[in-house]
């Protein structure tokens, strides 16, 4: 059996601080048959003329506006055969890497939009048309996985695996470490009668514009030409964001890419065979549960419950097959799993954690081979993907109970481990934590030591991808919260109400509407400290838990998921703040109105990104569909050369020579569909007030009065002042320095910490109400910060996180340690980490891949050392930025990992660098890794 690596990231969706006309036919459904359904429905009459079977409402009405923007043909969200576009524009790079590309998430919305609007409307016919589609196309078909039947529970996969690196690819396989057993395929089979799998594949090339023509329901590889194809990206570790990603066909049959297609990029084996492999984005088929019972409740309200019962049998059968989210990737015990060899297979339920994971995949053998098949599960949990509405409609409804015997009760322990996960993962703050692994670095390794547990998983800030670390968006807050506070909604849980209440206040303190319309919320987090060891018994208090606001944004798909979030936790708990706050926000981005939606021009500062170099291996060489070639120094752009027709690349090609980043005002389906849901369920939830309109509380705070300061240190300044007044009540007050927001407090004094010494600021304080009205700024007070003691006494410790003399990259743990008396303002400090470049480019690429104080606030950079230094050609240069604060006295940085490498991957020969050591995985003093406050040296001796 052949294994192939799997997509380590295969749901990362759209995490930013975060489609056209009819025609077109699917080969496999026979000349002339188009992917009906949603097509069918695509053009429907002005929302006027059509009947509602609930009362109009002004929110109402705005959620049928909407709708009818997003199906009208003219304004491209659906592509000719009747599938949502991940965005209407073309020229977008996120996680999917073109806008006519779609996901299984694009997917989950459309179902979830056409319940509400059957709820509005009766007519079901759209709700039912829409999973009809995703049944011949996104679900796929037999002949797309044709060799399932092969399929060996007894051993689901061979084990291979990953790697915290890009370079490290291919990954040899292993068949030496030991897998465990699949318990859930047998009854799978016979309740269903077959052995394909019944899950969402989460991208799609609906254009087919790579040209890989994996077209649903033909199993075969059709090259160039129009009409849908399935499609795959991520494959290569934690490290590889979407800028360093090869995208490769799902059903490979070598006709494209090298002597044996894509496989080799990815997987390291002794010969290859012709293969298909899906990957599942397991809270995407959540969150089509989740719609499926909104349409159940809805309908059986009319009294057509009849009319939807097809689909929510398939809700229901999709719930089934999802479980594989719950077991460890190889089938091994959960928990204490820290050696590939030693670990345990698991047998019966040991390797069910119970959680929704990153993904599932399963794949098999083509016409040659032999016939064989695999699936696995995964072992990385985020807090984002949990849903635990899903999980309580597939235990406790019994339209949605799925078929297989023991499907009831593993998705009621879903449902209570699930809580228990979110719970151990709230910040001080509100805030949820990023999640747990049952195999770190992805390879079965140990731990550090004292890292915290969940059921002898330990904790991961950032767990599946790191570039950039994966639950620094606010996106995955809203996105989980949403699905508890519908939890919440449905069925008053105490533990959901408890986690809720925590979160609601700290979002809305961090949530700002203006009088003028203006808005913000969080859009990038930092994270400290480290939750409890998870004790069901006593929760701990993670007292040493915290999350900080980096910046904040306007994004309306975000925005539109935190209204829902507020909106169902405020007509359940009856919280007039919430509420107030969610139709202040709401009006707020409905005024963004256009003809095609709802949207806000955003900056891609990241789209310098077009011409990064994605690694191939040396010796690899092949051609893409169009005859890109692909080997190694190619760019992003090289491989996808059709970019440079798109009609908006010339802002793209400026920013690259030089000029403006480029601002692009996006439509993307699951921010637009998010949008009309939100109208609804306000419209459904809180009430017909006209959106906007003058029974509104317009009139903002008085502002506040007497800001003075009231104490400084060399790195902090405390601020106080007099209460404002409100015509209803003022419920944050908002703090600025030097005109950008740092900070907000619910009561009448404020700290602002991490300042540089001897520096002078201004700071002026607004309040706002429940309503999001604003006052103006407070008159402005200076605050000048001390000049401390002991800010040059440091030292450094290093930790080498590479043994290897000879190969590509150079990996040094740096740990820094104030030795002084006083706080060190780390803004003020620089390393030096001296080594030889030898032969090869001379130019570098540097990575932060890890820093206890958050990788974002740490700088770093090559530079040529000059001439006459032994084993001293460069140094790596590292620094902080301010949002790195100060370090108290005695106080460590924590581990920061650091690695860099010559931009055409050439070996270095580490064996004379002045700074290297050979530790074997402890600090120890560096004195020749030199340390600068102010650029004098402070610590160490230079070369």
């Amino acid at each position: 059996m052949h294994a192939p690596r799997t997509p380590d990231e295969s749901a990362r969706l759209s995490r930013r601080s975060f489609t056209t006309a009819a025609g077109g036919a699917l080969v496999a459904l026979g000349a002339g048959q188009a992917l009906a359904g949603a097509t069918a429905h695509a053009a429907q009459a002005p929302a006027g003329d059509r009947a509602k079977a609930v009362a109009a409402t002004p929110y109402t009405d705005a959620f049928l506006a909407q709708y009818e923007k997003i199906k009208d043909p003219a304004n491209g969200y659906f592509s000719p055969d009747g599938i949502p576009y991940h965005c209407v524009e073309t020229l977008i790079v996120e996680a999917p890497d073109h806008g006519h590309q779609t996901t299984s998430e694009a997917f989950s919305f459309w179902i979830w939009l056409e319940a509400a609007y059957g709820r509005v409307t009766g007519d079901w016919a759209p709700f039912n048309g829409a999973w009809e589609t995703a049944e011949r196309s996104i679900i796929p078909p037999h002949a797309d996985q044709a060799s399932s039947g092969s399929y060996n529970p007894g051993s689901p996969a061979t084990y291979a695996p990953e790697h915290p690196e890009v370079s490290s690819y291919p990954s040899q396989l292993d068949p030496g470490v030991p897998v465990g057993q699949d318990p859930i395929a047998a009854e799978l089979a016979s309740a269903y009668g077959t052995m394909d799998v019944y899950g969402m594949h989460w991208l799609m090339d609906l254009d087919n514009v790579y040209g890989y023509g994996n077209t649903p329901g033909t199993g075969g590889q059709n090259g160039p030409g129009p009409g849908a194809s399935f499609i795959n990206s991520y494959q290569r570790g934690s490290q590889e964001s979407v800028w360093e990603t090869i995208p490769q066909p799902t059903t490979d049959l070598f006709e494209f890419g090298g002597p044996n297609g894509y496989l080799d990029l990815f997987v390291g084996d002794a010969s290859y065979a012709r293969q298909w492999k899906y990957t599942n984005a397991p809270d995407a088929d959540a969150r089509a549960v989740q719609a499926a019972y909104w349409a159940l409740t809805w309908a059986r309200a009319q009294g057509n419950e009849g009319l939807v019962s097809e689909s929510v049998a398939r809700a229901a059968k999709m719930g089934d097959y999802l479980r594989y989210a719950m077991f460890d990737k190889y089938f091994k015990q959960i928990g204490d799993c820290d050696s590939p060899t030693g670990c345990p297979a698991g047998t019966g339920r040991t390797s069910q954690h119970y959680l929704l994971s990153w993904y599932y995949a399963w794949g098999g053998s083509t016409g040659s081979g032999g016939g064989w098949a695999w699936r696995i599960g995964d072992g990385a949990s985020h807090q984002g993907y949990q849903n635990p509405f899903a999980a309580w409609a597939l235990s406790t409804v019994p339209e949605l109970t799925p078929k297989s015997p023991t499907a009831k009760s593993d998705w009621a322990k879903s449902l209570t481990r699930q809580l228990e996960f979110l719970r151990w993962l709230q910040s001080t703050e509100g805030a949820l934590a990023g999640g747990c692994t049952n195999s770190w670095e992805g390879q079965y390794g140990a731990p550090p030591a004292g890292t915290p547990t969940f059921y002898g998983m330990p904790y991961d800030w950032q767990p599946v991808y790191h570039d950039p670390p994966s639950n620094n968006w606010f996106g995955f807050q809203v996105w989980g919260m949403e699905r508890v506070a519908q939890y919440y909604h449905a069925t008053g849980n105490a533990d959901a109400g408890a986690v809720l209440a925590k979160w609601v206040a700290w979002a809305s303190a961090e949530t700002t509407v203006g009088a003028d319309g203006s808005y913000r919320f969080p859009s990038t987090l930092r994270w400290t400290g480290a939750p409890d060891t998870w004790n069901a018994a006593n929760p701990g208090a993670n007292a040493g838990l915290h999350v900080d606001v980096v910046d904040y944004a306007d994004d309306v798909g975000v925005g539109a998921a935190l209204v829902m979030t507020l909106v169902y936790y405020a007509a359940r708990a009856a919280d007039a703040d919430a509420a107030a706050l969610a139709k202040a926000l709401l009006d707020a981005m409905a005024a963004h109105s256009d003809g095609k939606g709802i949207a806000v021009p955003e900056t891609r500062r990241d789209y310098n990104r077009f011409d990064d170099e994605v690694y191939v291996p040396a010796g690899w060489s092949g051609t893409s569909p169009h005859g890109d070639p692909i080997a190694p120094g190619v760019t992003f752009i090289e491989l996808r050369s059709w970019y440079r027709e798109d009609p908006d690349w010339e802002k793209v090609q400026t920013y690259l020579d030089g000029g403006a980043a480029p601002v692009f005002t996006y439509h993307r389906f699951w921010a637009q569909a998010a949008l009309a849901l939100a109208l609804a369920a306000y419209g459904e939830l809180l009430g017909g007030e006209t959106p906007g309109g003058p029974g509104d509380d317009t009139e903002p705070p008085t502002v506040p009065g007497g800001l003075r300061v009231t104490g400084t240190t060399a790195s902090s300044v405390a601020l106080a002042w007099t209460a404002s007044t409100d015509n209803v009540r003022v419920t944050a007050y908002d703090v600025y320095r030097d005109g950008t927001p740092v900070g907000s407090a619910t009561s009448t004094s404020f700290t602002d910490t991490g300042l540089s010494a001897a520096t002078a600021y201004s700071y002026t304080v607004t309040a706002r109400d429940a309503a999001g009205n604003a006052s103006q700024p407070s008159a402005a007070v200076r605050a000048t910060t001390g000049t401390g003691t002991g800010t040059g006494a440091v030292k450094v410790e290093y930790r080498n996180n590479d043994q290897a003399v000879t190969d590509n990259q150079i990996k040094p743990g740096l740990r820094i340690v104030n030795t002084g008396g006083g706080a060190l303002s780390l803004s003020t400090l620089t390393l030096r980490y001296w080594f030889s470049g030898e032969s090869g480019a001379a130019t570098y690429s540097t990575w932060c891949d890890y820093a206890q104080l958050g990788a974002a606030n740490v700088t770093h950079r090559v530079v040529a050392a000059g001439g006459g230094k032994a084993g001293a050609t460069h140094y790596l240069e590292v620094g902080f930025t301010a949002g790195a604060g100060s370090l108290a006295a005695g106080a460590s940085t924590g581990d920061i990992q650091l690695r860099l490498n010559k931009t055409d991957w050439s070996a270095f020969d580490e064996s004379d660098d002045y700074s290297r050591a050979a530790t074997t995985g402890t600090y120890i003093d560096a004195p020749r890794v030199v340390a600068y406050v102010a650029g004098s040296p402070v610590w160490g001796t230079e070369p």
